[in-house]
């Protein structure tokens, strides 16, 4: 896609949003009392503001001009942002974290393909060097300190001389068991091939008929093969195959992946330039323009003393500093109109950002000619108008100190007047209580760790093992598919299972977006903790993962078999959790987990388990989570294959959003077997029947499928696909000595979650209670 295409989506895309800005405040302010109305209105924003941001986050990936991807970025945040606000009101007002837009996606003619919800490239683009430095440094610890974990990952056993000597022997003689076989078959074919050739040479043969034979035998054959041949034809056409070569790169990808390369480096070179540019073009204005903007600054004061003198008889005071200095003589407007202006305002924290971003676009870029600007680098008549505004605000306050003075000498000279003394009394007792308050909060907040650098503590947790390495797992790697039924068994008064996608869209909005950005994290609504509850084998640790992979962040392992014996005492896991977040918060983004987490909160601790302390970390948990504000990018996240083990209300105190991870269903494993096959060397023919393979699964998890079919597709039978390809027959043999996810574990974790706040007032709102008498018992508890 051309320079040309990416411009004309990105003004098709603000038009959109432009619209939607200009519609958004008008449903809002409206009174509704309709409770499906309300939440029709919030999905259809919600859907519209995904599209917008799908195309702005394609937009701002693909721009080279350094200026309009700081004014894309800036409307991106703040789609971000209100996609979270909408996704919270959502929440409040169905009470519960999972919707489905079946009848609005097909009123806006989308697929659901298109609800998915994109993690921004920038996350990881704009810090590469800062993560491959990190990753650097914790390689290099690790493999100090001995526990390097590439040389764990084939640990190698030693077993005692005899056994040895043993399984040589045994291996020597299949060898020699081998080779005799084969000897004997060479010598029974030899045998046999003489026989028949002796009892040939006695028959008369018909070389008519045997020619017809072969005729027949060749005719059917090539019959067969083309009738094969129109068969796949005909099911690529109808999409129920994919076309041949499709799992193989082709050029055209490869040549993408060169151009966007060079699309990376052509965005470094401009950025830098940019700059550059603004130092050089701010120092060039000082130079020319300085000097005229200092004397009108002047000039306009001056005018402004004497006409204040010919009103009313005096000079005027000239403003404070903290007032705005001769700035607010000069502005437009006054504070009531100001008042007026926030008082219209929407409640988003994210709507004036993104306001502002479109006026900024039709203002500059909306009929902007920029054929003189090929190559898209930046704009030199930009940068001075922004560059005049910031150098007129630094001259004015040089400015401000000379008029004072000139004015002080005015008053003197004119008017004899004397100025008044300043009260410093008061002023002075401000800062005293100010400075109180501060010596309060350093009491409360003692650096534990203050002659200490954070390399070194970073050092200790490494080697602590505290802070680990995150897997390379892609979010897109939890592969999942969109749940159908989901609105037809909510109308029906039946609280679905979540599907797969599902739980990836919450992973995205609570965990990547809010860690990725800090403008998102610092306004939306805030969410210090996650809790991923599900069977095992359903990707809670690979979510975890991917949590961090996406976003660069710091993976901190908080799980009481890890910190078990680490830190002893009291003061000791003070130090701990002093020194985790403190790290935490210089390094950050920074996700902090805890694996089994229900043993923090078991309601009796196992008498095998009392050795290791679990529910050490239960009472600073919720203290921990006071302390983490806006700015900090930190998140707690826990895994959990047993919550009913854990006392309930604690474990809600503590996690803020809880997401039931569920076994896969019918559309999931279908997606799930076809994927995991492919991507293990497997190639799908039709004597693969995958739906078949997805039918008899149910129950069976993620990890059940990657177990089996990394023991099916060996070596081996990947290299006998050829001339014998894979059956579902040889997985679902593989599979049958597993135990599946039955469907009463299942709905225990349904009647669990049942029980908790958000649980209980989904529970009240279906039984005929109302959604305001749920909030106000969820507000009471």
């Amino acid at each position: 896609m051309s320079n040309a295409m990416y411009n004309k989506m990105w003004h098709q895309t603000q038009e959109a949003l432009s619209a939607l800005l200009d519609k958004e405040p008008q449903k809002m302010i409206e009174p509704q009392r309709n409770q499906v109305f309300i939440f029709q209105t919030l999905a259809t924003f919600y859907v519209k503001y995904v599209q917008i941001f799908r195309n702005l986050e394609n937009v701002y990936d693909q721009f080279v001009h350094p200026q309009k991807r700081i004014l894309i970025r800036k409307v991106l945040d703040g789609v971000m942002g209100r996609i979270l606000e909408l996704k919270n009101e959502m929440v409040e007002l169905e009470l519960t974290e999972f919707h489905y837009f079946d009848d609005i996606l097909q009123d806006l003619k989308l697929a659901p393909q298109q609800l998915d919800i994109p993690i921004p490239k920038y996350f990881l683009k704009e810090k590469l060097e800062v993560i491959k430095g990190r990753e650097k440094i914790l390689a290099q610890i690790l493999a100090d300190s001995g526990i390097d974990t590439s040389d764990m990952k084939y640990p190698v056993k030693s077993i005692p001389f005899d056994e040895a000597v043993k399984l040589i022997q045994i291996a020597e003689r299949a060898r020699q068991g081998r080779l005799r076989a084969l000897f004997m078959k060479q010598i029974y074919l030899q045998e046999y091939r003489a026989k028949q050739s002796k009892m040939l040479g006695k028959k008369v043969t018909d070389t008519w008929a045997a020619a017809l034979r072969i005729q027949k035998v060749w005719r059917r054959f090539h019959q067969c093969k083309e009738t094969e041949k129109l068969r796949e034809e005909e099911m690529i056409f109808l999409g129920m195959n994919p076309p041949p070569l499709f799992n193989e790169v082709s050029a055209t990808v490869i040549q993408a992946e060169k151009v966007d390369h060079l699309r990376n480096e052509v965005q470094r070179k401009h950025e830098e330039d940019y700059r550059e540019a603004l130092v050089t073009i701010k120092n060039d204005l000082k130079l020319i323009e300085g000097v005229d903007i200092k004397e009108n600054l002047q000039d306009q004061i001056r005018h402004w003393f004497i006409e204040c003198r010919n009103l009313t008889g005096t000079f005027p005071d000239y403003p404070d500093v903290e007032e705005g200095g001769s700035a607010i003589i000069f502005s437009d407007k006054t504070i009531q109109q100001e008042e007026d202006e926030k008082w219209k305002m929407s409640p988003s924290l994210f709507l004036p950002a993104m306001k502002e971003g479109c006026n900024a676009y039709k203002e500059i870029w909306m009929k902007k000619d920029e054929s003189w600007n090929f190559s898209q680098d930046y704009d030199p008549e930009l940068i001075k108008e922004e560059k005049r505004k910031e150098l007129q605000s630094e001259i004015r306050i040089q400015v401000d100190e000379l008029m004072r003075q000139e004015l002080k000498n005015l008053k003197l000279a004119v008017d004899r007047e004397r100025e008044r003394p300043v009260k410093a009394g008061k002023k002075k007792d401000k800062k005293g209580k100010k400075g109180k308050k501060k010596e309060k909060a350093e009491k409360k907040d003692k650096d534990l760790t203050a002659d200490r650098t954070i390399e070194s503590l970073y050092k200790e947790l490494v080697e602590e093992g505290l802070l680990i390495q995150a897997l390379k797992v892609n979010l897109s790697d939890y592969i999942g598919e969109y749940s159908y039924l989901g609105t037809t068994l909510r109308q029906v008064s039946i609280e679905p299972m979540p599907s797969l996608l599902d739980v990836r869209q919450l992973i995205t909005l609570y965990g990547i977006w809010p860690l990725g950005s800090a403008a998102v994290h610092e306004k939306a609504p805030l969410v210090k903790s996650l809790l991923l509850a599900g069977p095992s084998g359903v990707g809670k640790k690979m979510l975890v993962h991917a949590i961090c992979t996406e976003t660069g962040a710091n993976l901190f392992n908080l799980s009481c078999s890890n910190i078990a014996g680490k830190y002893p005492g009291k003061n000791g896991l003070q130090m701990m959790l002093h020194a985790v977040f403190k790290v935490a918060r210089q390094l950050q983004p920074s996700v902090v987990w805890i694996e089994d987490t229900e043993k923090t909160f078991y309601k009796k601790v196992p008498n095998a388990e009392k050795m290791n302390e679990p529910k050490r970390l239960k009472k600073h948990l919720p203290q921990i989570l006071k302390l983490l504000k806006p700015d900090d990018r930190i998140l707690i996240v826990g895994t959990t294959r047993r919550p009913f083990d854990a006392e309930l209300q604690s474990f809600c105190k503590v996690y803020q959003k809880i997401i039931l991870v569920p076994r896969p269903d019918y559309a999931s494993r279908y997606v799930l077997w076809k994927q995991i096959i492919e991507r293990n060397g497997g190639v799908l023919t039709s004597a693969l029947n995958v739906s078949c393979l997805a039918k008899v699964t149910d129950g069976f998890t993620q990890g059940h499928i990657v177990e089996v079919v990394k023991g099916v597709l060996t070596d081996q039978r990947i290299r006998r696909q050829i001339h014998k390809p894979l059956t579902a027959v040889e997985f679902i043999t593989a599979i049958t000595s597993m135990n599946p996810v039955y469907k009463e574990e299942e709905e225990s974790f349904k009647n669990w979650y049942a029980k908790t706040p958000l649980g209980k007032k989904r529970a009240l709102a279906i039984t005929g209670g109302s959604t305001e008498k749920a909030k106000d018992k969820g507000k009471r508890k």
